[in-house]
């Protein structure tokens, strides 16, 4: 008798017990913002790697299975995995030039999709700094074959270093076409050996054999337009009322009302609000069941 193997929307976050709120949220954006019957998996490549930073601590379970219980919300077929690569990364990257990345070293983990056993052939890496304000079956559904992953330009490296270098944060990875190729292998070599100002997004650019480049509305890093798909909350330059950065993320609704003077998520970050009091309360207050 086959077996019949249920098609799924397969999503890589990676991070430690601070992601909450961007998992939260971007969780939330795909499922008020996306109209399908199918599944979906979330994995969370997570670490425990307190030797750097005592609050680098890998993502609780107990956190993993709240965020899991908020995805059957929406599907009972949905599920939450996380993935403990401490391991991996104390193999692969312990004490190499890029361990103190321009984020953390939880940026790198993404570089490890390879060598956890039984991911899926077509998986979706997600930062965990954005929104969808589309379908994310516009995204998915691109068709990859042929290509190792489809990924935008990055909005300051475009001008800055190559006009076709990547924005790391939103790639849709072909994983037989990586693993053909070893574009992984070759990208966590040189994590391995060469001090690289943007670390993992460098390290997998100057790999890549073949990518697919997409739109910018794919992953939307300083503008939000009625065609975005991605908005990616990324530090960005305001000019006004003098030139400066800013790393105003999702989750900072005040800031996102004031500045960005976005409303349309107003619908999802108010879910989200609710939802992470009651993780506070009753999770983090001992009275989860």
């Amino acid at each position: 008798m086959l077996k019949l193997v249920r098609k799924m929307i397969n999503i890589l976050f990676s991070g430690n017990e601070k992601v909450l709120d961007g998992v939260i949220t971007c969780m939330l954006s795909i499922f008020t913002r996306t109209n399908t019957t199918e599944p979906f998996c979330f994995y969370i490549y997570t670490m425990d790697i307190t030797r750097i930073k005592k609050e680098y601590t890998a993502i609780s379970e107990e956190a993993v299975k709240y965020l899991d219980e908020i995805a059957k919300t929406y599907n009972p077929l949905n599920k939450v995995i996380r993935v403990d690569v401490s391991d991996i990364y104390e193999k692969e990257f312990a004490y190499c030039p890029n361990e103190m990345a321009y984020c953390s070293p939880y940026t790198l983990l993404r570089l490890f999709a390879d060598l956890v056993p039984d991911m899926p052939d077509k998986l979706l890496y997600l930062d965990i700094d954005l929104l969808f304000n589309r379908d994310i079956k516009l995204l998915y559904d691109i068709d990859v074959e042929g290509y190792e992953y489809a990924a935008a330009r990055d909005h300051y490296g475009k001008y800055l270093l190559h006009p076709n270098y990547i924005n790391a944060g939103v790639l849709l990875f072909n994983m037989k076409e990586m693993k053909k190729t070893g574009l992984l292998a070759k990208a966590r070599e040189l994590i391995k050996t060469k001090k690289l100002v943007f670390a993992d997004q460098s390290a997998i650019y100057r790999s890549t054999t073949k990518k697919k480049m997409l739109p910018q509305r794919y992953n939307d890093q300083k503008f939000l337009h009625k065609h975005t798909v991605v908005r990616h909350f990324s530090k960005r330059l305001f000019y006004l009322p003098y030139p400066h950065t800013d790393n105003i993320k999702q989750w900072m609704i005040s800031k996102v009302h004031k500045v960005f003077k976005y409303y349309v998520f107003d619908d999802i970050l108010f879910e989200y609000v609710y939802l992470k009091k009651k993780y506070e309360r009753n999770i983090r207050g001992g009275n989860y069941e």
